[in-house]
Formats: structure tokens, sequence, C-alpha cells
């Protein structure tokens, strides 16, 4: 079945980078709109940024916009999501995230945390 695994996450110093990638199987990522969501427990996820299927368009959230930027590489169907300036705010579990025939497919998840 359609399935995504991210990867890239980790602990990183505030101000500091990380990137994330999304990779997918089973389903043609060139026409596929893709997006990440963030999680903190107790929280509801949280948009963070999408990219249109034939990257056309990016959207972020307002929390994230200047220091995220969502790419796909369509030959590798894989996703990234690049993070700079990390604050301690976005600590989260990030998701990666493709409707398939109009269901949401999520990935399992990848833990970034940001310290002092």
């Amino acid at each position: 079945q359609v399935q995504l695994m991210e990867s890239g996450g980790g602990l990183v110093q505030r101000g500091g980078s990380l990137k994330l990638s999304c990779l997918g199987s089973r389903f043609n990522m060139y026409n596929a709109e893709m997006s990440w969501y963030r999680q903190t427990p107790g929280k509801e996820r949280e948009f963070v940024a999408t990219i249109s299927s034939f990257s056309s368009t990016t959207k972020y959230g307002d929390a994230v916009k200047g220091r995220f930027t969502i790419s796909k590489d369509n030959a590798k169907s894989t996703a990234y999501l690049q993070m700079n300036d990390l604050k301690f705010e976005d600590t989260a579990v990030y998701y990666c995230n493709t409707k398939y025939w109009g269901s949401d497919i999520w990935g399992q998840g990848t833990q970034v945390t940001v310290s002092s």
C-alpha cells in the first residue's frame, strides 16, 4: 500500500538547522501534493508546509514562514523540509502527509528537539 517514511529528525541547538526527508512508495510523487505537519503532546497536529503536485506553489504556516522550506525530488520520490533558525517551539514530532484517492496518508513521524 501507499507509504510514507520520515527521517532526519534529531537533537539540534537553538538557531541551528535540520533537513527532514519523506520517502514515498507505491505512488507517483510527481502529481502528488505533499505536506508537513507537526505535533506536540496534548496539542492538535499543526500545519507546517505544503507543496503543490507540480511544485508550482508552496504554502507555510505562520510560525515557520521565512525559516522553513519545503521541496520535493520526484525522481527520488522524496519530499524535504529544510528547517533553519530553529527555535525551542519547533520541538515536535514532524509528520509527512499526502492524499491518495481522497484518503490522508501519514508517515510514522520523526522527532525534532531544539535545545539551548
